[in-house]
């Protein structure tokens, strides 16, 4: 060990409690929620300080791959980013990270955060971070136990027992979600909030585990053992992985270890596990109102406004949650977080694709979002990065009319190849081979008018592609 801490960050989880901003496709910790980076860059940039921190790992799977590798750039950052083939929880997924940060340099200190986190003052945490460093390396596995604001139920709870090193208690108990009395008792009592984040030694964390799950921890450790690389993403061996038992790291591991301790911090934490807690951390009007997109409120208070187009107005309303996106819009009341629960498996059973898609669908190469469309017709926005080129391919229902509204597109259609500039256009007849490619330095955007019979994603034949997805 050099002294520096190994981050490992944890964002392969697809939570709807944010519906319908969060979905499958692209859930909470991608998303701008407050101000232009998500909560996934935010904790990046948490311990980016290289006098503290490595090379961080990141823990996702191969849906958001991309995202991951977009939202790093963005922030010009650079990780090791490990590919989970299935999702097994918290347990595997930081045994994984343990198991890897051991084999990029041997007894290393991890600290693994959820992705999905708000942290208001990063210099508290950090220095949590420094207080708690000295007792993951006395052999502790160190959890951040938040002082509470309030009397919360919506979170696990700490009691801290004697001491080990400076502020760092040994953990006499862990105690789950409590009801409003006991929360409150709690409180008084000097309990702490669990956050749900870790440090420790590798090697004491897969220890530990072992003792309870030897089978799961020796599966983990073959699936980085065997891994591939795959154009930079470390791919874990499915066949391994997959015989890991799915579990939280606070049973498989926390609730039972002798070894765990808590360091207290005041930090401004929120796992933002509702509308509710999204409008607690917003900025608001003299009314309690928040708003990100366009919202206007006229004798309307504390009400919570997120839209990404339409203008969204109120009038005569207290404590409401309106989000509205380009497919779906949720009214709801501030604090009904387990109703929102309860909307969203209806509509996994009415209208699934809500909870799982936006109109909006990234890719690695960019983006395209569905303008219009009716039987024999479909119209899209595409927008393609520079330096980004879509797959070689061909369909067999459908023609396509593509022009250029910003930018320069190189056009590949069977043999031909040319240069499309703005306000031109070209014609990509049905079975023809082809290409979208971005050459220039500005984003390609452009307006695809599909025609034909059928316009699946399903009538895609790659023939060649640059992230293997043939």
């Amino acid at each position: 060990m050099d002294g520096r801490i190994i981050p490992l960050i944890m964002c392969g989880g697809a939570g709807t409690r944010l519906w319908p901003a969060s979905r499958e496709v692209r859930p909470k910790q991608f998303l701008p929620l407050f101000g232009k980076r998500s909560t996934f860059q935010e904790t990046l940039l948490r311990v980016s300080d290289a006098a503290l921190f490595e090379r961080p790992i990141v823990i996702t799977n191969a849906a958001y791959r991309f995202m991951v590798l977009e939202q790093l750039a963005e922030i010009g950052l650079e990780a090791d980013t490990l590919l989970e083939p299935m999702r097994r929880d918290s347990g595997p997924a930081i045994a994984t990270g343990a198991a890897f940060a051991q084999g990029r340099g041997g007894d290393a200190v991890v600290l693994a955060l959820a992705a999905d986190h708000v942290v208001q003052d990063n210099a508290a945490f950090v220095a949590a971070c420094r207080e708690g460093l000295v007792a993951a390396k006395a052999g502790n596995i160190v959890t951040f136990g938040v002082e509470p604001e309030r009397a919360a139920t919506e979170y696990g709870y700490i009691k801290p027992g004697k001491a080990i090193a400076g502020a760092v208690r040994a953990v006499e108990k862990f105690v789950e979600k409590p009801d409003p009395a006991t929360a409150s008792e709690y409180v008084k009592s000097g309990y702490l909030w669990n956050s749900g984040n870790f440090m420790f030694r590798a090697s004491v964390l897969l220890d530990e585990y072992r003792k309870v799950d030897a089978d799961s921890v020796n599966e983990v450790s073959e699936a980085v053992a065997k891994a591939g690389r795959d154009l930079g993403f470390v791919t874990l061996d499915p066949q391994s992985f997959g015989k890991a038992r799915a579990i939280s790291i606070d049973y498989a591991v926390m609730e039972k270890t002798s070894r765990a301790a808590v360091v207290p911090v005041s930090c401004g934490w929120s796992d933002v596990g509702s509308w509710h807690a999204v409008w607690e951390l917003s900025d608001k009007d003299g009314q309690g109102n928040a708003a990100q997109g366009a919202a206007v409120f006229e004798d309307s208070r504390n009400c919570n406004v997120m839209t990404d187009r339409a203008l969204v107005a109120l009038e005569g309303v207290d404590d409401l949650v309106v989000v509205a996106t380009q497919d779906a819009v949720l009214v709801s009341r501030q604090k009904d977080a387990n109703g929102l629960k309860r909307l969203v498996a209806k509509l996994k059973t009415v209208a699934p694709q809500v909870t799982e898609e936006h109109i909006k669908v990234h890719r690695p190469w960019g983006s395209y979002q569905s303008v219009d469309n009716g039987d024999r017709h479909q119209v899209k926005r595409i927008i393609v990065r520079p330096g980004g080129r879509l797959s070689l391919q061909k369909h067999h229902h459908r023609a396509e009319h593509w022009i250029v509204v910003r930018g320069t597109a190189q056009v590949t259609v069977n043999e031909l190849v040319k240069t499309v500039h703005e306000n031109e256009s070209i014609y990509i007849p049905i079975g023809a081979v082809h290409r979208l490619e971005n050459p220039g330095k500005i984003q390609l955007e452009l307006i695809e008018v599909q025609t034909g019979s059928y316009f699946g994603e399903d009538d895609i034949i790659r023939i060649e592609d640059d992230y293997r997805r043939t």
